[in-house]
């Protein structure tokens, strides 16, 4: 079920102490858009560097590109991006308010009973499927779906929005053209795939993986960072010999599980959800969800993509795109299976589960704390050096230790405030281990580590703080 005041703390969680910003804040903010702080950009940074860690370094036949965002305007004619990327949108005349027609209907949906729901959600899939607008819009009068400004049901018809931002290229106005910018990166796979097929002396099956922005004109841009105009994805596209697709996919669904397992969720905040209506380029489609605030809503997507995009390549472009498989002596166009994570997503649901406020009581004194439980190896900070006081040496042995250990991962020095507050600071932005530096210290060269998840302190060999932290924080 949906917790609004989770999200809400979460988001002022997020300006309080620099994870996320309103984009152009000080001129009142831009909708939809968003810029990450210090310590978000090192949160995200991480989760990129996390997932293409997995898929390339830990892979032997997955490699990555980094393609342009700019691409020629006939990528977008092939891929069917326009004629086909638009969502079905309604107007209420009173408000003047655009609603996205499937966020409309699910948001009522959450308001009802989960049988009640789940029904109504299931005809909403059967006119999607059907691209039925007249029948989506009774089906919101029939359902009383009223605007959550004006509080009527007073709505246009249902019609097609294209998503896609345009621009233009040139140096003289008059001579420009008009060019896209990319709703998704996998394009700038699709039309390297000879280049990297090639260069890389590369065997089916094997996979081509990238992160990047993408841009999309979303009306209903709702949920924080869940659904942004511009936002990073990391995708890889995986091309297999045609009939081998089913085998392939239910090996990526799985795959991509085991990797949403590692990062210290459980499986219960998980759930496969599969399409009813499939994308027009694909053949099987489901969606990892996880229990957001907002209720299980999409992370990831897995879908089978036949031979769709290469063959249209090939037709638009005039270029062959097949492969020459040495085993059966013969060409053809390669199969594709996808998987598409958006990383803002995947940087909310990492706040989202790591997120939690605590009352604390200890000598009949009541304490509160926010904790960022993150793992230890997405943690934007890995290790805070305290020096519990800023004489008698004591910070100059912490700069020490922050010079052995910076080289390595990410630290922070810190010498203002009683020893609390200052943990407290570093349990709101998910630092894993706090070392003081205190006058023992200098007498045994001891320190004292605290973990965040437990509180707990025990003293440690200052010489093995660094090979004490690696160790926690290795991705594999």
């Amino acid at each position: 079920m949906a917790n609004d005041n989770k999200l809400q703390n979460i988001i002022a969680h997020c300006k309080e102490y620099g994870f996320v910003f309103q984009s152009s804040e000080i001129y009142d903010g831009l909708s939809a858009v968003y810029d990450y702080g210090q310590y978000g950009a090192e949160l995200k940074r991480n989760i990129r560097d996390y997932w293409w860690k997995s898929m390339t370094q830990m892979q032997e036949n997955i490699v990555g590109i980094d393609a342009a965002i700019f691409m020629h305007p006939t990528v977008w004619k092939a891929s069917g991006h326009i004629d086909n990327f638009s969502d079905p949108m309604i107007d209420n005349r009173d408000s003047q308010k655009r609603y996205r027609v499937d966020h409309l209907i699910e948001a009522h949906a959450e308001t009802l009973d989960k049988d009640k729901g789940d029904a109504l959600l299931q005809q909403m899939d059967q006119l999607l499927s059907a691209n039925d607008f007249d029948g989506l819009k009774q089906l919101i009068y029939d359902n009383k779906i009223t605007c959550a400004v004006s509080g009527t049901c007073n709505w246009t018809d249902v019609r097609q929005f294209n998503l896609m931002f345009s621009t233009e290229i040139g140096s003289v106005a008059e001579e420009a053209n008009v060019i896209y910018l990319r709703p998704e990166t996998a394009q700038g796979i699709f039309v390297n795939f000879l280049n990297v097929q090639k260069t890389g002396r590369m065997k089916i099956p094997f996979g081509i993986a990238q992160t990047g922005k993408a841009f999309r004109n979303e009306i209903v841009a709702r949920g924080f960072i869940f659904r942004m105009r511009e936002f990073e994805q990391m995708e890889m596209q995986f091309f297999v010999k045609p009939g081998t697709q089913k085998e392939w996919y239910d090996y990526w669904k799985e795959t991509r599980m085991k990797w949403h397992l590692s990062l210290g969720i459980g499986q219960d905040k998980y759930r496969f959800h599969d399409h009813v209506k499939l994308a027009h380029y694909a053949d099987m489609a489901c969606d990892i969800e996880y229990d957001f605030p907002m209720g299980f809503k999409e992370v990831e997507g897995i879908h089978s993509r036949t031979d769709f995009d290469l063959k249209n390549h090939q037709q638009f472009s005039g270029k062959k795109l097949t492969y020459f498989d040495t085993d059966i002596n013969q060409h053809y166009v390669p199969y594709v299976v996808e998987t598409s994570i958006g990383l803002d997503r995947t940087v909310m649901m990492i706040l989202s589960e790591a997120y939690e406020e605590q009352d604390l009581s200890a000598d009949g004194k009541t304490d509160s704390r926010v904790v960022l439980r993150f793992p230890a190896m997405l943690a934007p900070i890995k290790l805070a050096v305290l020096p519990l006081t800023k004489k008698d040496g004591l910070p100059e042995v912490a700069r020490e230790l922050i010079s052995e250990c910076r080289p390595h991962f990410k630290c922070f020095y810190e010498e203002k405030d009683s020893i609390g507050k200052r943990y407290r600071r570093q349990d709101a932005i998910g630092t894993p281990f706090c070392i003081t530096i205190d006058h023992q210290t200098k007498e045994d060269q001891t320190v004292t580590i605290r973990y965040r998840d437990n509180m707990t302190q025990e003293r440690i060999l200052l010489t093995s703080v660094k090979d004490m932290v690696l160790d926690k924080i290795k991705m594999f």
